[in-house]
């Protein structure tokens, strides 16, 4: 078997997959013998290798001082205009589908790899080559094809799921999906739940002239703030859980899940109301509202393949931790070397496996006139495919800045982790923002409170990390993984839905006061 060596990466480790979302990792415990051949190693090859391996964002988080102290080196190295790429890459989704969105349907593909380049080529020429395309495999191999493979099994497997019958959308049914989403995703997972029930809703709404905002709250809901209750809702929270906090410690988050939907619903529903009433009166009411056509659900033994997708990710947390995926005398996991130290563990691979082989099932097993009925096509996760590479690639400085940098915030009260936490989740990857955070609580050093891999933290700060991960992940398009996914099926579908900055408008018209809400009600020092 192949050993990772060196590992005090937890992506390297891959004790997590990332595909949960977003890059879940597993704490490495490193021993004193492996840190002494450690600083051999890096004597030997160099500081430009000990930087770039540094560079992953959550190796402040690795158990020893050393690997702590190498993120802190690249992320000092850095300057701040590196994150320069990563922010031209925001811009060009935000701006591009607006002034030219024939031209970016076409080309999202070459934007995405021309920004990727722009951060990779000078990085490669100031730090070598080989360190370079050490980080560009590991952050492809290791975070963003298990992501990808995620979101394509869910999103194959849900593509044959087709709910009949008179479901018309009217605000009632409207609310009651989103309520069922909304309890579904902790259970699920934000995705799971994403991908099971956005095409019924689409299809109960496909009559109505104004159907945008109902999928915007369906972002906000089930593809954000319904996934806070349990680890497996969001990956933050599962890394979390595999850092030490047990698994039923996040249902401390319902209290604040319940009146951020129950608001939320209110508001919702007064929209829709008026909306639906005025619709009403220009159409004479949804087209199916003649018949009593009983609900079904066709393809229903996809919900099988859902249930090995959701434990495939559970099955990989298990094995990362077994001795024979993983020595815990080295604090290693076994895996496939790939290039140069970067290692793809063997639970990694198992993940995936299950995935893909779910996804084929699926596809085989499922009459291609259901899928046709659901309008089915790949488009939406090839452009999310497409897109994410890039950011994937250009956000690697931002999270190393943010490592470095992180502690250096003054953060010591609940509404300021909720709100730091939430702000970098927006448009980072908010499980290693989640990490940052969580071990900035542990290094205050409470002196009773939760026991976790980052030390002891009081309950109210990890409920503050917890919340602003999860829940602020819904201000824009790209703070959780599926928020994309579900505007690229509603377009597809041919909703109009709000541009990049639109839809950050809704987030402050909606999400913003809420969230002051909650530091009042429930962070309020």
């Amino acid at each position: 078997m192949g050993k990772g060596v060196l590992q005090s990466d937890p992506r390297k480790a891959g004790a997590v997959s990332p595909a949960v979302t977003k890059g879940v990792k597993l704490r490495i415990m490193v021993t004193k013998k492996r840190f002494a051949a450690a600083r051999t190693a890096v004597r030997r090859a160099g500081p430009l290798v000990a930087l770039a391996l540094a560079l992953s964002a959550d190796r402040a988080f690795a158990s020893g001082g050393e690997a702590a102290e190498g993120a802190h080196a690249l992320g000092n190295a850095l300057p701040f205009w590196s994150v320069a790429p990563f922010a031209g890459l925001l811009l060009s989704i935000a701006i591009f589908p607006l002034i030219k969105p024939h031209w970016w349907e076409k080309h999202l593909l070459k934007v995405s790899i021309f920004w990727s380049l722009l951060f990779f080529v000078p990085f490669a020429i100031v730090f070598g080559a080989k360190p370079a395309f050490f980080e560009l495999i590991e952050i492809v191999l290791l975070d963003y094809l298990p992501f990808i493979v995620l979101l394509w099994g869910l999103f194959a497997v849900s593509g044959g799921i087709v709910l009949r019958g008179d479901l018309a959308g009217t605000p009632k049914v409207n609310l009651v999906m989103l309520l069922i989403g909304t309890l579904l995703a902790s259970w699920v997972g934000t995705t799971g739940a994403s991908m099971l029930l956005i095409r019924p809703m689409l299809r109960a709404n496909a009559w109505r002239k104004k159907k945008a905002h109902v999928v915007v709250f369906f972002i906000f809901l089930v593809s954000n703030m319904g996934g806070c209750l349990t680890p497996v809702g969001d990956p933050p929270l599962f890394l979390g859980f595999l850092r030490g906090v047990p698994f039923f410690w996040t249902m401390r988050l319902l209290p604040l899940l319940l009146f951020n939907a129950a608001v939320l619903l209110a508001v919702f529903f007064f929209m829709d109301t008026r909306i639906y009433k005025k619709e009403l009166l220009e159409s004479g009411g949804p087209a199916n509202s003649g018949g009593k056509v009983p609900l079904s659900l066709a393809g229903a033994h996809n919900l099988l393949f859902i249930a090995v997708i959701v434990g495939s990710v559970i099955l990989s947390g298990i094995t990362a931790t077994h001795p024979s995926f993983y020595d815990e005398n080295l604090g290693v996991l076994f895996g496939i070397p790939v290039y140069e130290g970067v290692i793809l563990p063997y639970s990694s691979v198992l993940q995936m496996a299950l995935i893909v082989l779910a996804g084929i099932l699926s596809i085989v097993t499922t009459k291609s006139e259901l899928r046709r009925e659901n309008l089915f096509t790949w488009g939406p996760i090839k452009e999310v495919a497409h897109l994410f590479i890039g950011i994937f690639i250009t956000m690697i400085p931002a999270l190393a800045l943010l490592n470095a940098h992180g502690a250096e915030l003054g953060l010591t009260r609940p509404w300021q982790f909720f709100w730091a936490t939430g702000a970098l989740s927006s448009f980072l990857d908010n499980a290693p923002t989640y990490l940052v955070f969580m071990t900035t609580a542990g290094s205050l050093g409470a002196a009773e409170g939760l026991a976790t891999a980052a030390g002891v933290i009081a309950p109210k700060l990890l409920l503050a990390v917890s919340a602003g991960a999860v829940f602020m992940g819904a201000n824009t398009y790209i703070g959780n993984a599926p928020n994309f996914m579900v505007r690229s099926i509603a377009e597809e579908n041919g909703i109009r839905m709000p541009s990049f900055f639109g839809y950050i408008g809704w987030s402050l018209c909606f999400l913003v006061p809420l969230f002051l809400l909650d530091t009042l009600l429930f962070f309020p020092n």
